[in-house]
């Protein structure tokens, strides 16, 4: 057996992007990695295993990267959630709140139903607005989404706290103090 990845160590910290005070957690340096990115699917996929999950979704566009590698894991099928506009065919969509006004995310209006259970992840995790507007549109099509996982949590901002008030079960593999 190899000596452990610590995947935290492979996530490098960009001060000042993408403006002054914010400290970007970057996954590139992690996903150029083959070990640590294997090793991060493996850990995000563990927890779920034998929870019955049909679907991943990922939210665009760092949580395709994480959520191809973990529908594979996990023997099920992969969900893009698009920006407005991105996916062709009929697609239903969700407005959420940014900093300064509202977009939108979206979804296929056929990519699931009520007999799918889906998990939901993304690359991190900061103020949870993405991740209660896909949590919302998901449940919209009448699936059960009871999970989400991050790679990255930043607790300080309090984004997996908000989620969990939408009864969605949280996972992260790490987490930075700082914003």
């Amino acid at each position: 057996m190899g000596e452990a990845i610590d995947i935290k160590s492979l996530i490098r910290t960009i001060p000042d992007y993408p403006k002054a005070g914010i400290l970007f957690r970057d996954i590139t340096s992690l996903i150029e990695h083959p070990a640590g990115f294997r090793e991060s699917i493996k850990q995000l996929a563990a927890p779920y295993r034998d929870k019955g999950f049909t679907h991943v979704a990922g939210i665009e566009a760092r949580g395709f990267i994480f959520g191809a590698g973990l529908a594979i894991e996990l023997e099920a099928g992969f969900i893009p959630i698009r920006k407005s506009g991105k996916l062709p065919g009929e697609t239903i969509g969700q407005n959420y709140a940014l900093e300064y006004g509202v977009d939108t995310i979206e979804v296929h209006a056929d990519a699931v139903g009520p007999n799918d259970h889906v998990l939901l992840i993304d690359d991190l995790i900061a103020t949870g607005g993405t991740a209660i507007a896909a949590v919302n549109l998901l449940r919209r099509t009448g699936a059960k989404v009871t999970d989400a996982a991050f790679v990255i949590d930043l607790p300080e901002i309090g984004g997996a706290e908000k989620l969990r008030a939408h009864d969605i079960e949280v996972k992260c593999l790490v987490s930075f103090e700082g914003h």
